[in-house]
């Protein structure tokens, strides 16, 4: 009766709770079958299908095809009543299948139905119902005017925010993460646009239901979790591109004349106002700690100046003009290049890098003031001082930042989150061991009970009561994260519970047998894994900083030493275009063996693009051995164990054993 498609794109862990749900929701199979096309993703989604989930049928795309082309071909493979589109990053309720298809057999006018959907916090997701992006639906939403008056039936129609999310309405635009759809609507008024790579589908295919007289509804008996930003990162500028140009193509489909002129005008007005919002965002969100610390370190340097021009020299205008012009921002520039390079701006905040970077920043400044000319070396004593006066003043700031958002002072000292786990004793002991294995410090509190009588004897050592009593337990022990198990807590109870008690606390869930705990605190980050997967250490912030500063020495002890023996290199001219892009950040010295996207470990079967993103690359691991024949499967093993043990030495004697092939 019920066919259930899921495509998915390197959303293994997703995935695998998923299908749990759906299958715990269909446990006989009795609603039909469930489709899973996989389009070339490289986390190895396939085999875990294949090993874990026999029963679901797979496609394996060799290629990312896109949403609608992948989705029309498990639908044109299958034969159920109804169809149900899903994200991979979704879990259904055990009772969402049964109630949908209920509610379409009772509702024969009904070409569509979606559901009320929650984000990883148990927050509802306002597009669970929409309205179609007319031109003043557009304008409203792009200039605001939706997001300060959401519930007006004039400015409101993008989210239909006057709808009660409670109750079931008819509604304009199903969500393309659950689309219960009729087939025999689609054999009418045909399958997803393949036009369409990503986003805009879901308007496009709802806009044909209701131009064919059938209705779209929003159900809200049944509720689902979509953890959101997985497979699409929606504070990118890609994503605000891909998003605009998809309901371009919806505008000149289903709109003419002057209509279709003024939504795409529309359209290109949001492009640009997003696109910017998201650039000021994102600057602002990497640069406004470096920002206030250059104010902090200039300002400091010109209070240091004066206090020691009328202290030491007793001449207020001791100090010339070139000071303030050169010497302040050449220290102050210096200072934060060194705090960069030495993990200053790594979260969380450490006293220990800031010092560090500080003192490395005055040897820099030191040995340089030597070089200067006479009149501009006024004073070793400014630096100093401004040295004790930004390591003062930038461990203030943090502490006030940290204040800010916490109310406490403990900066860099973290407090482990106070975690309690519902389920059965023998899960919770899973997950303890699971916590500990992956290295997640957390103060447990203890175990609550799945069972849902309130005055039953607890049976769980170190019980904290009964799921029935979590509202008062989270409390009393002011808890900061739950996890569930699924094992033993049904999603509806999971889902309920994160409603309840709101976004404050985080949740997370594990499923019945997974390695991985997963959860989300926003509807607008990505989904968050606890997982036993393999840690890349080229991966971290400190790698990567320690990657780019010997690229960077390397190019200007090339630049330096190695003109002169050009001669001895295959292709000189090839060195000397490396250089340069090297200098730019285009390339590095050393990387995967196919630059971007060599191969993962040879015994996963995973190809590079599971490895973490390097630049392209001059050489790789395999040039430490040179004269060696390497066949295809070594290669992929040597960048493996390049981005999984990753040291500056590695990179040295690359280059010191390959050091002929720069030019390639």
């Amino acid at each position: 009766m019920l066919t259930t498609i899921i495509v998915n794109y390197n959303v293994r862990h997703f995935l695998e709770q998923c299908l749990l749900s759906v299958r715990k929701a269909n446990p006989n199979g009795d609603f039909g079958d469930v489709w899973v096309v996989d389009n070339a993703s490289s986390d190895d989604s396939v085999q875990m299908v294949r090993t874990h989930f026999p029963e679901v049928k797979l496609i394996a795309n060799p290629q990312n095809t896109g949403f609608a082309v992948a989705n029309n071909q498990a639908i044109h493979a299958s034969i159920g009543k109804y169809v149900l589109l899903l994200n991979p990053d979704t879990v259904v309720r055990e009772d969402t299948l049964t109630k949908c298809v209920a509610f379409m057999e009772a509702h024969p006018e009904a070409g569509g139905l979606g559901v009320k959907m929650v984000d990883g916090s148990g927050q509802f997701l306002p597009e669970s119902k929409r309205g179609f992006p007319s031109p003043w639906v557009a304008f409203c939403k792009t200039f605001g005017l939706a997001a300060i008056f959401p519930k007006s039936k004039t400015f409101g129609r993008y989210h239909l925010g006057y709808l009660d999310k409670n109750e079931t309405h008819e509604v304009d635009v199903l969500a393309g993460a659950f689309m219960l759809l009729r087939r025999s609507v689609l054999d009418k008024i045909g399958l997803l646009d393949e036009a369409f790579f990503m986003y805009g589908e879901d308007i496009d295919l709802s806009y044909r239901i209701v131009q064919a007289g059938y209705k779209n509804y929003y159900f809200a008996d049944t509720t689902i979790i979509h953890y959101k930003g997985e497979s699409t990162k929606k504070g990118s500028l890609n994503y605000v591109r891909t998003f605009y140009q998809a309901m371009i193509i919806f505008a000149r489909k289903h709109f003419h004349g002057r209509q279709a002129t003024l939504f795409i005008a529309m359209i290109y007005g949001a492009i640009w106002l997003r696109a910017g919002m998201t650039l000021l965002g994102n600057f602002f969100k990497k640069s406004h700690l470096p920002i206030l610390d250059a104010v902090l370190m200039f300002g400091g340097i010109w209070l240091c100046k004066v206090f020691w021009a009328n202290y030491f020299y007793h001449d207020p205008y001791w100090f010339k003009h070139s000071f303030m012009q050169f010497n302040a921002p050449f220290y102050t520039l210096v200072w934060l290049a060194a705090l960069w390079f030495s993990g200053g701006y790594d979260e969380p905040f450490n006293l220990r890098r800031l010092t560090r970077g500080l003192l490395f920043g005055t040897v820099v400044i030191s040995a340089v003031y030597g070089f200067l000319p006479q009149d501009l070396r006024p004073s070793r004593a400014v630096i100093l001082l401004g040295t004790a006066w930004s390591l003062l003043a930038l461990t203030a700031l943090r502490f006030f930042f940290h204040f800010f958002k916490t109310g406490n002072l403990s900066v860099g000292r973290s407090r482990p989150a106070n975690l309690a786990i519902v389920g059965s004793e023998a899960e919770s002991e899973r997950v303890q061991r699971l916590l500990a294995k992956i290295g997640v410090e957390k103060n447990l509190i203890g175990t609550v009970s799945p069972s849902k009588i309130k005055n039953q004897q607890p049976t769980i050592n170190n019980s904290l009561g009964s799921i029935s009593h979590l509202n008062e337990i989270a409390a009393l022990y002011h808890l900061d994260e739950i996890i569930f198990c699924l094992r033993d807590v049904s999603a509806a109870d999971a889902m309920h519970w994160m409603e309840r008690l709101g976004p404050r606390i985080e949740y997370r869930t594990v499923p019945e047998g997974g390695q991985t705990i997963i959860g989300s605190s926003s509807k607008d980050s990505a989904g968050e894994l606890y997982t036993t997967d393999i840690r890349y250490r080229i991966a971290s912030p400190t790698a990567r900083r320690s990657k780019r500063l010997l690229d960077l020495l390397l190019a200007v002890g090339f630049l330096l030493l190695a003109i002169p023996f050009l001669f001895l290199l295959k292709k000189p001219g090839g060195f000397l275009k490396n250089l340069v892009l090297v200098f730019a950040g285009k390339k590095s010295w050393v990387g995967y063996s196919s630059g971007q996207s060599a191969v993962g470990s040879g015994q996963s079967g995973a190809t590079n693009s599971a490895l973490p993103k390097v630049k392209p690359s001059v050489l790789s691991p395999y040039h430490a051995f040179p004269g060696s024949q390497i066949d295809e499967a070594t290669s992929r093993r040597l960048d493996f164990f390049y981005a999984k043990d990753y040291e500056i030495g590695r990179d040295l004697e690359v280059v010191r054993k390959g050091w002929r092939e720069l030019g390639a």
